[in-house]
C-alpha cells in the first residue's frame, strides 16, 4: 500500500537507510514541511518513502530510501511509478532529482536522463536526472 505519510516518518527510514552513521537532522531537509512525502508499506511496515516537492510545472524528487532487505525487491520501484503517475495526474510536466552516481542506470529504466556533470555532496557523486512527463 502505498500513501502519502507524515515527514517524521520520512525522517526515521531516511535516517536509517541513507545516514544511519550521522546525527538525526542531518536527513532533514528545509523544504520538508513543503514537500509531499509517500511511503510504502508491506503489511505494516514502512519499507520505502520519497519525498517529492513541486515548483508550479516541475517536480523535484529527494530522499528515496528502501529499507535494505526490501531492496531489489520492486518496492522502491512501485513508490517510484506511483509517484510519476501523481505527478503526471497533477499536471507537473518536468520531475527531476540529484542520483548517486552509482544509481543512474536505475533511473534510466524509467525515462530519466542524465543532464550536465557529477557533482560531490557529503562524500557521495550525484547527477542530476531528469524526465519530462506527458499526459
Amino acid at each position: 500500500m502505498i500513501k502519502v505519510i507524515d515527514k517524521e516518518l520520512a525522517w526515521q527510514l531516511r535516517h536509517k537507510v541513507m545516514w544511519p552513521n550521522k546525527p538525526f537532522d542531518f536527513i532533514k531537509i528545509e523544504e520538508d514541511d513543503e514537500g509531499t512525502h509517500y511511503g510504502l508499506y508491506e503489511g505494516e511496515e514502512l519499507v520505502s518513502v520519497l519525498s517529492l516537492f513541486v515548483q508550479g510545472e516541475q517536480a523535484h524528487f529527494r530522499k528515496f530510501a528502501t529499507l535494505t532487505n526490501y531492496q531489489k525487491r520492486g518496492f522502491g520501484s512501485q513508490l517510484l511509478n506511483h509517484v510519476l503517475d501523481e505527478a503526471t495526474s497533477t499536471g507537473i510536466k518536468r520531475i527531476y532529482c540529484n542520483a548517486r552516481v552509482n544509481k543512474a542506470s536505475y533511473y534510466e529504466k524509467f525515462g530519466f536522463s542524465k543532464l550536465g556533470d557529477t557533482f560531490n555532496k557529503s562524500g557521495k557523486d550525484y547527477i542530476l536526472m531528469e524526465r519530462y512527463l506527458l499526459k
